[in-house]
C-alpha cells in the first residue's frame, strides 16, 4: 500500500489518531468517541470520517453498526505498511523495532543480492554506483547519508528483478531511515562506502557467494553501529 500523503489538516488528523492508537493511548478494542473528536480536531464529521478510512485500509479501525467506531486488535493491523511503521517511531526510537528490522533485513537482503549477483543490469550496477558516490560525498550530513542508504538498498532490490522482492521496499525504506537517523545523528561513525563497495564489486564479478556474504558483513557492521549510537546516547 502506499504511503500516506501527509497533507493539511486532513493529514494531521490521521497521525494524530493513529500515533495515540499505536502507542496504546487509545487501546485495542476501545470505541472512538467521533464527536469529542471531531471538537478537539475542530473539523467536520466527513473529513474525520475520512481520516477513519485512511486507518481503516491499514487495519487499524474498524466500524460496526450499534458498535461504532473501534481500534482493531494489533494482529489486525497492516504492520507492513510504511506509514505503521514510521507512526511507531514518532514518539522516539523504537529499540523492539529496530531489532525486528534487522532480523527481516537479515532474511531479505542476502539473498537479495546473491539474487541480484545473477540479474543486475548494467544499468543496476550505474544506479548502485550512483548510490555510493552520493554516499561518499556526504560529508557527514546526516540528511544526504540517510538519502545515499536508501537509495542504496532500493537500487539493490531493483536489482533483483523480482516485483515482491521490490515491493519490500516500503518496509525497508522506513525503518532504515529511522535506523539510520539514529546512527547519522549522532556523533562521526565508521565510512559506510567500503562495505556497501564490496557488495556492487561482488554483483560487477557475478559472485553470489561472495555477494550474501558481502551483505551479511554490511548488516552485522549495521546492527554495530545501532549499537554504539545507543551506547552514546546512553552515556549522554
Amino acid at each position: 500500500m502506499a504511503q500516506y500523503a501527509r497533507r493539511g489538516v486532513h493529514g494531521q488528523t490521521v497521525e494524530a489518531i493513529a500515533r495515540r492508537i499505536l502507542t496504546g493511548e487509545i487501546a485495542a478494542g476501545a470505541t472512538l468517541n467521533i464527536v469529542a473528536l471531531q471538537e478537539e480536531f475542530d473539523v467536520s464529521l466527513t473529513a474525520l470520517r475520512e481520516a477513519l478510512k485512511v486507518l481503516s485500509a491499514k487495519g487499524i479501525v474498524d466500524a460496526r453498526q450499534k458498535r461504532g467506531t473501534f481500534v482493531r486488535p494489533r494482529a489486525d493491523w497492516n504492520l507492513l505498511d510504511g506509514d505503521v511503521i514510521r507512526w511507531q517511531f514518532a514518539e522516539g526510537t523504537d529499540q523492539r523495532l529496530l531489532d525486528q528490522l534487522h532480523e527481516v533485513r537479515a532474511i531479505i537482503e542476502p539473498a537479495a543480492a546473491r539474487l541480484a549477483a545473477t540479474r543486475a543490469t548494467e544499468d543496476d550496477l550505474t544506479a548502485l554506483d550512483r548510490a555510493l558516490a552520493e554516499m561518499a560525498q556526504a560529508n557527514g550530513d546526516p540528511a544526504a547519508a540517510i538519502a545515499a542508504d536508501l537509495a542504496f538498498h532500493r537500487a539493490l532490490l531493483t536489482a533483483t528483478h523480482n516485483e515482491l522482492l521490490e515491493r519490500m521496499e516500503v518496509v525497508m525504506e522506513t525503518g532504515l531511515a529511522e535506523r539510520d537517523r539514529l546512527v547519522h545523528g549522532g556523533s562521526p561513525h565508521d565510512d559506510p562506502v567500503p562495505s556497501h563497495r564490496a557488495v556492487v564489486n561482488a554483483l560487477r564479478d557475478r559472485d553470489e557467494t561472495a555477494a550474501e556474504t558481502a551483505m551479511r558483513q554490511l548488516l552485522d557492521k549495521a546492527v554495530r553501529d545501532v549499537e554504539k549510537a545507543r551506547g552514546r546516547r546512553g552515556s549522554q
